[in-house]
């Protein structure tokens, strides 16, 4: 299955320039043939939240290292 990371998204502007529907019909298209529904769920679903993740590191919206590793131990408790 075709898998792009967050650098790779940043880095290609996951198909700038397009819309939301080419991207969406892009990234099920690259799915292999024998891909289920869930699948292509799962796969929008993640690019969804990357980019909503990119755009608030753009605007600044991020937390240092030492507040996500004391976060994460109040989860894993």
């Amino acid at each position: 299955m075709s898998t792009f990371t967050g650098k790779e998204i940043r880095k290609e502007g996951f198909m700038a320039g397009t819309t939301e529907k080419e991207k969406a019909v892009k990234a099920v298209q690259e799915l292999p043939p024998d891909a289920t529904f869930e699948d292509a769920m799962e796969r929008l679903y993640f690019l969804c939240k990357v980019q909503k993740g990119l755009r608030q590191a753009d605007a600044g919206q991020t937390v240092s290292h030492a507040t996500a590793k004391k976060r994460m131990k109040k989860w894993l408790k």
